[in-house]
């Protein structure tokens, strides 16, 4: 007799499909829970207007929308805002919107005067839409999870990169956050990792540029470890990067979640003090890039949402799926 931890699931009652934005993680994803991707079409109309068909039934079924909210930002959005509508007018029982990536994150305050909080807004427009509730990882801002007025599950991609480096049997490790408001994730990270952890206290010079200025912490001679949630244009890790190496630091690597990767992203790591850099394949990479990039690593997530979404389609806890570590 299976136990609630050991049920499988079937494409009798679970559908699993995917927008544009990953198809291959949505794949993988299918493959972790023994399960076939959800047959679907879709299509740009000659006005770029967006068509989306599911072409089998999901009357009563649960329903998992596989849609990271990658470049470009705005058609992933709108794909993903579709694919709720006509999942909830096919009558699904449960539509969870899985969005590995959650585009305009970073838009989740006021800085100043006269501008939108976008953030709150792509919440609302999920919900309205259809999601009863979200999926997500390693979101930008913590405080989004309180945007959503459905159920969200937050999920990190912290043990899936810890597993990875406990492998590398990194020596004299010290794990150095690259930004003051990471300490708390990164403090984590120096935990299981059995790793010092230093400090860096940079300054935002503008939206793409930062300065590193100070360094809390003892990195002479150590091998360095960084994480940050996504890398973007490369501004603050490489500019981090400098600052080590002219401290003395070891060997440097880094580790990201999001691998966005805009504007002079690709020319910045490249010229950067560092070893390896470890990604997740929450948003696809363009191959170009990666070609440019030899010391790229990719690491899949796919078996730890596939593990979340069981769990959720079993109404089983997804945090102590975070608080385990399991993968």
């Amino acid at each position: 007799m299976q136990t609630h931890e050991q049920r499988t699931v079937s494409d009798n009652d679970l559908k699993v499909f995917s927008g544009r934005a990953n198809p291959s993680l949505a794949q993988h994803i299918c493959k972790h829970l023994g399960i076939t991707l959800a047959q679907t079409r879709i299509e740009d109309f000659p006005d770029s207007e967006t068509f989306f068909k599911v072409d089998e039934d999901i009357r009563g079924r649960d329903v998992f929308i596989v849609q990271p909210t990658c470049q470009p930002v705005n058609k992933h959005m709108m794909e993903l805002l579709i694919m709720l509508d006509c999942a909830r007018r096919a009558s699904a029982r449960r539509v969870t919107a899985v969005i590995p990536y959650f585009g305009y994150a970073r838009q989740d305050r006021k800085h100043e005067g006269r501008t939108p909080i976008s953030a709150k807004l792509m919440a609302n427009l999920i919900t309205t839409a259809g999601a009863d509730r979200v999926l997500t990882m390693d979101l930008h801002a913590a405080q989004i999870q309180g945007f959503f007025d459905i159920p969200l599950d937050h999920l990190q991609a912290q043990p899936v990169f810890v597993r990875y480096f406990l492998q590398q049997n990194l020596q004299s490790l010290t794990l150095v956050s690259p930004d003051v408001g990471n300490v708390k994730v990164d403090g984590g990270f120096a935990r299981q990792l059995g790793s010092d952890l230093a400090i860096i206290d940079k300054r935002r010079i503008s939206d793409s540029e930062v300065e590193a200025c100070n360094i809390i912490g003892d990195v002479a001679g150590r091998t360095i470890l960084m994480f940050d949630d996504m890398i973007t244009t490369a501004a603050t890790i490489c500019a981090a990067a400098d600052i080590l190496k002219q401290q003395d630091a070891g060997k440097i690597y880094v580790g990201a979640t999001h691998a966005v990767l805009c504007g002079p992203a690709v020319e910045r790591l490249r010229a950067a003090p560092i070893e390896n850099i470890v990604v997740t394949d929450t948003v696809p990479i363009d191959p170009q890039k990666s070609k440019q990039l030899a010391n790229l690593k990719i690491l899949s997530v796919a078996g730890l949402l596939a593990e979340a979404i069981r769990r959720i389609h079993f109404d089983l806890s997804v945090s102590s799926l975070v608080e385990s570590g399991t993968a």
